[in-house]
């Protein structure tokens, strides 16, 4: 295989308005954006994306990757703008606005936008606005890929899912969480897709990938966080009850900032700002 390295391409869908694509349904594409776009869920998922999503990010000990974030055409200008100004230190960020389709689709078109004609499989995982990974993701990422070789010139698609980490939630107080290992939940969730093929990590439901395709599971590293606010889509149902989550003591922070650049401080004083 050629020494060329895979591209690594991660899609975020910041409250974007699809058809389709959320547990909780809307009538219309404009009574979802009403809901996407009210100021007081905005206010939260900034301050998630802010404290939470890029600080991983950008902390990746390998830097090679595009980050496709999605929003909708009709995003109201001050929330563009915003985003815009958290994004433009990060050149792996490309902000792409789209008009309201069918989720799929419409994020299928945008991991083929963005994704290159190498002949090798490309590396994609996909995350929520308030969703992190753990700093060294993106190498795992790739060391995972090119311990299964074999596999990669069998199969058109293969998950690779890294099952341990965190489920947090931010408040003034900083960050509550607990460790948690699940299977096949989106953060941390990668796939490698062979050169050409059609379909990508959007077009796939998560929790059935393994009916699917073979998927490579590796635990011992917390390299998965899941967000956990009031206004997450997958709880927003009625008997789904929110999560306990402790408050991190000093030990524990410390280990956020490590795994995942993730800064106690930081969400205080995000918070204190935001006031």
């Amino acid at each position: 295989m050629s020494k060329t390295k895979m591209q690594v391409i991660g899609l975020c869908r910041f409250s974007y308005p699809a058809l389709g694509g959320f547990q909780i349904e809307h009538e219309t594409p404009e009574a979802r954006a009403a809901f996407l776009y009210d100021p007081v869920r905005m206010d939260e998922r900034f301050a998630t994306f802010q404290t939470m999503t890029l600080p991983a990010l950008r902390a990746q000990t390998d830097p090679d990757f595009t980050l496709a974030i999605v929003i909708g055409d009709a995003m109201p200008a001050p929330l563009v703008e915003r985003l815009l100004d958290l994004v433009q230190d990060m050149p792996q960020a490309v902000v792409l606005p789209r008009a309201p389709g069918r989720h799929r689709q419409v994020m299928s078109e945008v991991i083929n936008h963005v994704r290159e004609d190498s002949g090798l499989p490309s590396l994609q995982f996909r995350m929520d606005d308030d969703d992190a990974v753990g700093v060294t993701f993106v190498q795992r990422l790739r060391e995972a890929a090119d311990g299964i070789a074999p596999l990669l010139a069998r199969h058109r698609y293969i998950g690779i899912d890294f099952n341990q980490g965190h489920i947090a939630r931010i408040s003034p107080k900083g960050i509550h969480a607990k460790p948690t290992v699940e299977t096949l939940w989106t953060p941390a969730l990668g796939m490698a897709v062979a050169p050409g093929a059609s379909r990508g990590i959007m077009n796939f439901s998560h929790a059935k990938l393994g009916r699917i395709m073979p998927v490579l599971t590796l635990p011992g590293e917390d390299l998965m966080l899941r967000g956990h606010n009031g206004f997450n889509d997958s709880r927003q149902k009625d008997g789904i009850k929110p999560v306990r989550l402790p408050l991190l003591d000093a030990a524990g922070e410390d280990h956020f900032r490590r795994a995942y650049n993730i800064d106690a401080d930081a969400v205080r004083a995000h918070f204190r700002e935001r006031a």
